[in-house]
């Protein structure tokens, strides 16, 4: 599953009678708006100044953990996440984050028993049950993960991730009806540019495509120079046959990812139609020089007499 808004994982905001006050290096550690590099320096302060015990401590290690799983550093983040267990076995904290680190590494089956574990010691815990969720879905079982995606939702009604991802679960079965509404819910929650962009797709794939082009437009306000509401608003013009918009919007996309070959290729095609052949030619060029196989470029090309 691709995990569009940040890993989320529980943050260990602890309140242990022992050490209430905490401290800033304590409130950088648990914080949510901490970046990873803040949260590793400031739960390594704790730790090694002893300055918590306990819970607390157990606390530290598992945010240690989570900040080192965004830096990638995953075996170091184990180590953490296995003495905040050590510290604390009945915490659903590591369990949780632990899984996110084996779902990094792609081991699924290990994820799911860590959420498993963690959902165990904590069933009121919506968050085990998304990314369990999430880990079902990357092992293709949807039925699973929807159920998981129900019972995060039911324990975290608010939840914007979880009605994401169960809108794309539901996608995957092309079960339109409810992806649009798990969507729109999304939406409603927090408003970004990949739930706008979610539900485009929606629309699109159900031949919606003012509906579809006006959530892509949404993207476009929300995030301007993110190619990808240039390069799906794009497509809808192309598909309404209107070729001068839909380059229009393929040069903002490749102003901000000139990396992707399909929008060169777009771009290209809309300018064959638009009688520019060599701007066409010179599009089509550049998307089989980033993928060779992209197949409509070379049909394109042959038939110029360019390839």
């Amino acid at each position: 599953m691709r995990v569009r808004y940040g890993l989320m994982v529980l943050l260990a905001a602890l309140s242990s009678t022992a050490s209430a006050e905490g401290g800033p290096a304590w409130d950088a550690c648990v914080a949510l708006s901490s970046t990873p590099d803040q949260r590793v320096k400031a739960c390594s302060t704790v730790i090694e100044t002893k300055s918590e015990s306990g819970d607390r401590l157990a606390g530290a290690y598992c945010n240690r953990g989570h900040g080192l799983t965004e830096k990638r550093e995953l075996d170091a983040a184990l180590s953490d996440l296995d003495e905040a267990i050590r510290l604390a076995p009945d915490y659903a904290c590591p369990h949780n984050n632990r899984g996110r680190v084996y779902s990094f590494k792609r081991d699924y089956d290990r994820a799911i028993a860590e959420y498993d574990q963690a959902i165990k010691l904590d069933p009121s815990l919506a968050l085990a049950y998304n990314n369990r969720g999430e880990s079902r879905f990357n092992k293709g079982d949807l039925d699973g993960a929807l159920a998981d995606f129900d019972a995060a939702i039911k324990r975290n009604p608010n939840s914007a991730m979880a009605y994401s991802n169960r809108g794309l679960a539901y996608y995957r079965k092309r079960d339109m009806t409810h992806a649009l509404a798990d969507y729109t819910m999304r939406i409603k929650l927090a408003p970004d540019l990949l739930a706008y962009i979610d539900r485009g797709n929606v629309y699109r794939d159900t031949e919606q495509l003012d509906r579809a082009a006006a959530d892509y437009g949404e993207a476009i306000r929300i995030a301007p120079t993110d190619a990808r509401g240039w390069r799906n608003r794009g497509m809808i013009r192309l598909f309404q046959g209107d070729n001068k918009g839909g380059v229009s919007d393929y040069d903002k996309a490749l102003r901000y990812d000139p990396t992707d070959a399909y929008s060169w290729n777009n771009r290209g095609q809309a300018r064959l139609r638009l009688g520019d052949k060599q701007g066409a030619i010179a599009d089509l060029r550049k998307a089989l020089e980033l993928d060779p196989d992209v197949t409509s470029a070379q049909d394109s090309l042959r038939k110029l007499g360019a390839l």
